[in-house]
This record gives structure tokens, C-alpha cells and sequence, in this order.
């Protein structure tokens, strides 16, 4: 059986748009769909879902907590090139998902879900390692590796090996060890290794503190792991099977000015 695709749309574009020279027209663009592209033809999809996050709106992560994500700023360029980035993904022929209220990692993991419920298997390109918390037998994880070129595959026994932990703990270790770029403390004196061994003890964030671990920050750290986990509630668009539409999507990268990426996608049309 095919796998559905699932693409964290927000953090390979941001990749994509630091690793193609600024003077080239729309380089966030050309560079992500290029990558979409090699993504549709090594794994061979059924269908593909990019995931969106909705930036002007803030999620219930940024209202339980206030300096969640704080102190990002982005190119003014980068974002005029993401605003495009749905209607391009819609018109390849795939599903974009994007609303207010929810991350890009929301709606990874409600079409992780979604899958794993019909049975199917599923592979998420990310380079966002919050994202091992969906790895399973039946998902895996893709990370750039190197530019967005490369592609390591983690599946539960790379996240143990990295982290120390399942990737169903991935969100309690997450909360004790702490997360700098969403801003998250985590528990006071607690690194990976700490944090890790914790939950080799515990099993979970809870149990550890039933038996009375981290007590003056425990309301804390269950903020924390609320945050971390994924919302898998998300709502999805229809995800049947697809048929890319590459002749669509070259008329309008044509219209944006970039010819030989339009040319490309006509060629596989």
C-alpha cells in the first residue's frame, strides 16, 4: 500500500527559503516545490497533505503561556512567498491544511492519524523533532539532513537512540527537558540525559510527579507537555487518493514568473 505524504509545510519552506540564494525570484518557492517534487517521486505517495501554520492568529499554546514562540521575526519576503504557498500545493493537485487555532504540527499529526486508523502507513517530512512523537511502526519521520536534499528516516528505534525515550514520551521529555525555540524552561536543572533517565524510571511525566519529583514546578511542567503534544483533532481536507496536477501548477508558477520551474512541472504533466 502507498503511504500518505504528510509535509510540515511552515518548516521545510523555511528551510527551503535560507538555502536558495535571495536573489533568485521566489526562491522560497522554487526551492519548496522542487523539494515537494523529489518528495512525490522518491516515496510515491497515495495522496499528499501539507500542513500550515496560521501566523496573524495565535494557537491556545500562545494563550496558555506567553513567551511560547516569542521574539520570531521573519523577511518580509519570506512571508509574502509563504502567503502563496497553499494555493500552489492546492493546485499541484494536493491537500493543503491551514486554520486558525492550530500549528503546522496539528494537522501532521491528525493525518498521521487519520492513516493509522485505515491501516495505512504514512511518512512526515519535518525538521521539526517534536514530530518524533508520531514515529510508530507504521510512520515514519523524514528529516533533512543536509540542505533539503538529504533525508534521514527515524522510526521508533531512532528516537530512542537519539533521545532516550518512545516516542510516545517524546512530549513529557520535552517538557522536562525544556525546548529554546517555542521557549519552553522545562524543568530547572534538567538536560536530555536527565530528562531521559526520569522517564526510564517513570514511565511518564505524571507518574514522576505521583512520586513526588519536580513538586513546586509541577503545574508548570504539565503546561509544558500540554503544549508539546500534537493536537490530532485537527481538521483535515478530503484525503482519497490523488492524481498530481502538474499541468495546473505550471500555469500558475508560469504566471508568477518562474518559467523553468513551470516548465519542469509541465514536463512531468
Amino acid at each position: 500500500m502507498k503511504p500518505l505524504l504528510v509535509v510540515d509545510g511552515d518548516s521545510l519552506f523555511h528551510r527551503a527559503y535560507h538555502a536558495m540564494p535571495k536573489t533568485i525570484n521566489l526562491n522560497g518557492v522554487l526551492g519548496f516545490t522542487n523539494m515537494l517534487v523529489r518528495l512525490w517521486e522518491s516515496e510515491e505517495p497515495r495522496a499528499v497533505l501539507v500542513g500550515w501554520d496560521t501566523l496573524e492568529v495565535p494557537t491556545y499554546r500562545h494563550e496558555a503561556f506567553e513567551p511560547y514562540q516569542s521574539g520570531r521575526e521573519f523577511e518580509q519576503s519570506l512571508l509574502e512567498q509563504l502567503a502563496r504557498m497553499p494555493e500552489l500545493v492546492t493546485a499541484l493537485g494536493f491537500a493543503a491544511a491551514k486554520g486558525a487555532g492550530y500549528e503546522a504540527d496539528d494537522f501532521l499529526a491528525a493525518g498521521v492519524a487519520f492513516e493509522e486508523k485505515r491501516r495505512g502507513t504514512a511518512v512526515v517530512a519535518t525538521s521539526d523533532r517534536d514530530i518524533f512523537q508520531l514515529a510508530s511502526k507504521r510512520t515514519t519521520i523524514l528529516q533533512p539532513v543536509r540542505g533539503v536534499s538529504e533525508l534521514a528516516r527515524i522510526g521508533p528505534d531512532e528516537v530512542r537512540e537519539r533521545y532516550g525515550v518512545d516516542p510516545e514520551q517524546v512530549p513529557d521529555f520535552i517538557a522536562l527537558r525544556g525546548d529554546p525555540s517555542d521557549k519552553l524552561p522545562g524543568a530547572a536543572g534538567v538536560g536530555p540525559k536527565k530528562a531521559a533517565d526520569v522517564l526510564r524510571e517513570y514511565r511518564t511525566l505524571e507518574d514522576a510527579l505521583a512520586a513526588g519529583r519536580f513538586s513546586a514546578e509541577a503545574e508548570d511542567l504539565r503546561l509544558y507537555r500540554r503544549i508539546a503534544t500534537l493536537d490530532a483533532s485537527a481538521p483535515l481536507p478530503p484525503l482519497e487518493d490523488q492524481a498530481p496536477t502538474w499541468a495546473e501548477a505550471s500555469v500558475l508558477v508560469r504566471d508568477w514568473g518562474l518559467d523553468r520551474l513551470a516548465d519542469r512541472l509541465a514536463a512531468l504533466a
